[in-house]
């Protein structure tokens, strides 16, 4: 064999050898891939039980382009938490469930809680505060009563409430100090307006029952000073 037939058949071995490795090379990585799949969605594992479609993790935040986060959704001690942020990072809703049930605080601009929604075991009310977190109005609907409506004014005004119950409807009114100076109710007798002093004490109560309308006075010490019929 001459010296030029031993090279050629060494460069046809060559050939070969680099044929067989890139065969090997290629059948390691697709073996890496499929072994990499199953890892991943193979059984046992949270894709797999989601298909492939949930992403399973205590806690998410997701940032704006200024890197300021801008919602949050996590998973605390009372329960799950969706807040949301503005472009400052101010808080401006905040989504979540507790023990007492589910809720939903909205806030204003300078991140104060404005508006409260929740939903408790004794039935769902609403409550608006002012920028002082003064609570201003309140709306609930009472388990196995009624709803209820209550107006607060802001510094040393006072309220009213209004309650629609099985046994009637009521209006009541209060002072600057809280305390209940009208009170006016439809009952099952008919309707009754009270007026009451500065203590809260009854001095002036109207009635009608049926057809008979009764008036009576009362002094600050309760006792009766007038009356009609």
């Amino acid at each position: 064999m001459t010296t030029d037939e031993r090279l050629e058949k060494v460069e046809a071995q060559l050939v070969r050898v680099r044929r067989l490795n890139r065969c090997l090379i290629a059948c390691m990585v697709l073996s890496l891939g499929v072994w990499g799949l199953i890892q991943t969605f193979g059984p046992g594992t949270p894709w797999a039980k989601s298909g492939a479609k949930q992403i399973r993790a205590n806690s998410f935040i997701v940032e704006d382009e200024n890197g300021v986060e801008r919602a949050t959704l996590a998973m605390t001690k009372v329960g799950p938490m969706l807040g949301l942020s503005d472009a400052n990072g101010k808080a401006c809703a905040l989504l979540g469930q507790n023990e007492d049930g589910p809720f939903l605080y909205l806030y204003d601009k300078n991140g104060n809680n404005r508006v409260e929604l929740a939903v408790e075991e004794n039935g769902p009310g609403l409550v608006l505060l002012d920028e002082s977190g003064n609570r201003r109005a309140f709306l609930k609907q009472v388990k196995d009563e009624g709803p209820v409506l209550s107006l607060q004014g802001g510094g040393a005004a006072g309220g009213a409430a209004l309650l629609v119950q099985k046994n009637g409807t009521s209006l009541l009114m209060f002072d600057e100090n809280g305390k209940r100076r009208v009170g006016l109710a439809v009952e099952e007798n008919g309707p009754v307006l009270h007026m009451s002093d500065a203590n809260g004490k009854p001095r002036a109560i109207v009635a009608v029952t049926k057809n008979t309308p009764l008036l009576s006075l009362v002094d600050e010490n309760g006792k009766q000073i007038w009356s009609a019929p």
